[in-house]
């Protein structure tokens, strides 16, 4: 997959607002290939190449052009797009973060019911919705198998998968295959608008070559346009084969990046509805075009137990152990209008690695670099009531402070607080600071030093310590 293709989605993970996550993802801009430069703003898409690609009209339709209209990470908006289908006789596949389900702004287990009830297909897309390829494997097996078991527990048939960030590699290719799912979604590995995509295949084959990671064009996104929707599926009319189109918002005033409005929406699917009566396209779920049985649940592993007192709860926390240049258990967040750029920097503190932060086009917000957020295995466990001794080495530009959030139910995680703002320091320094008792509910814990202005900080040999109630 191509690097500028997995950017998007990252986007879609901002943090945005100090109240909440944007549980999309972690960060901003378009699912780059690897996640690591996908720590930037949506300003960093090139305005060259979001340029539309003219498809030529196919001279004739292919009698075997499949469609398949999914829909990524449960957003509540979504059910507009279903209630279009539903009237023009079409179906979808739902890629779920179970995690969400029943939260603000997501969909709920009756939506969720009624998406199936109408003929569409419920697909996961892990628990908490993190970058599978940079956890370790016990939390990235957690991550896809308990999210599988949860919807099939809700009465789902629960065969298709799509990856986070389209981030994923040939181990983890096996854990979806562990986990017992059919297929996997990738993403960028088809033709789309983007120039860039020119010379890629057009559609996936029937059936595609590897199951595990199928073939699909560039999420769509605000600059898409009818026309650019249409291409996509008349490009494809000219050899045939399977065109995955991915969705996450479908409504107005939400994110700026990967939403489409209702109307567009509806006036894509109209014609798509139309190509199907005439015969030009079939119009199926994921699950459908894979086929195959469902496979028995398989759960993941169990969390790991709190160190014993007076053990460091952060896990790589040299930042030593990289994942294709991201370190290991760790990730990236921000939220507002701001343009962070990521990367490990020699020498650390005390080690070989440091993590450098640079923030530009700040107008509101903050970026960190975080414990990802997961479902234990990366983030540390916490006790209700406990207080926390934390510790981080800087060096920066701007003012520094902690910045909290934990984890609630399933794999939501929450807005926590915030620790007194430290000055910036040309060397460095280390912050110390213990926090306010974890709130009740609360089963995990990430935190990391923000910057909430143009500038840089420097990061590493970060510390956590439960000191009790």
């Amino acid at each position: 997959m191509r690097t500028t293709d997995k950017q998007r989605e990252a986007a879609v993970s901002r943090l945005e607002g100090r109240a909440r996550l944007d549980l999309t993802g972690i960060l901003p801009a378009k699912h780059f290939r690897k996640r690591w430069t996908a720590f930037g703003s949506t300003a960093l898409i090139v305005a060259g190449l979001l340029a539309g690609v003219g498809f030529a009209a196919p001279a004739h339709a292919a009698p075997n052009t499949v469609v398949s209209l999914t829909f990524d990470d449960g957003n509540a908006d979504q059910l507009t797009a279903e209630a279009t289908m539903k009237n023009l006789g079409l179906v979808g596949t739902f890629f779920i973060t179970t995690g969400w389900i029943d939260q603000p702004t997501y969909l709920t287990t009756a939506n969720l019911q009624q998406i199936a009830a109408d003929g569409n297909e419920i697909g996961g897309h892990t628990v908490t919705h993190p970058d599978l390829v940079s956890l370790t494997p016990a939390e990235s097996t957690r991550q896809i198998c308990n999210g599988r078991v949860a919807l099939m527990n809700m009465g789902f048939k629960v065969t298709s998968f799509a990856y986070p960030f389209a981030s994923e590699d040939p181990p983890t290719e096996a854990l979806v295959k562990g986990c017992g799912f059919n297929s996997a979604r990738g993403l960028g590995d088809a033709a789309s608008k983007d120039p860039a995509s020119a010379t890629l295949p057009a559609a996936d084959t029937i059936p595609p070559a590897n199951p595990y990671v199928t073939v699909a064009p560039d999420e769509v996104d605000s600059t898409w346009t009818l026309q650019n929707l249409q291409d996509q599926v008349t490009h494809a009319q000219t050899t045939g084969g399977w065109v995955q189109l991915t969705f996450h918002h479908v409504a107005v005033g939400t994110d700026p990046t990967l939403t489409i409005t209702p109307t567009l929406f509806n006036q894509f699917a109209t014609w798509l509805a139309q190509q199907k009566a005439a015969g030009t396209v079939a119009v199926k779920t994921v699950d459908q075009v894979i086929g195959g049985t469902q496979q028995p649940a398989v759960p993941g592993p169990a969390v790991p137990p709190p160190p014993p007192p007076g053990t460091n709860m952060i896990q790589n926390p040299g930042l030593e152990t990289l994942v294709n240049t991201i370190p290991q258990c760790w990730a990236a967040g921000g939220y507002g209008t701001n343009t962070p750029a990521f990367s490990i920097v020699t020498p650390g503190h005390a080690g070989t690695n440091a993590e450098q932060l640079t923030v530009t086009g700040w107008v509101s917000g903050d970026a960190k670099l975080l414990p990802a957020l997961d479902l234990g295995g990366c983030s540390p466990t916490g006790t209700t009531g406990h207080r926390y001794q934390l510790k981080a080495w800087f060096k920066s530009t701007a003012p520094t402070q902690f910045e909290l959030y934990y984890r609630i139910g399933n794999g939501y995680w929450k807005y926590w607080t915030a620790s007194p703002l430290v000055l910036a320091s040309a060397n460095w320094t280390q912050i110390t600071w213990i926090t306010p008792p974890l709130p009740a509910g609360a089963s995990g814990i990430s935190w990391g030093l923000n910057i909430q202005a143009n500038g840089t900080i420097t990061t590493d040999d970060y510390e956590m310590y439960d000191i009790g109630p």
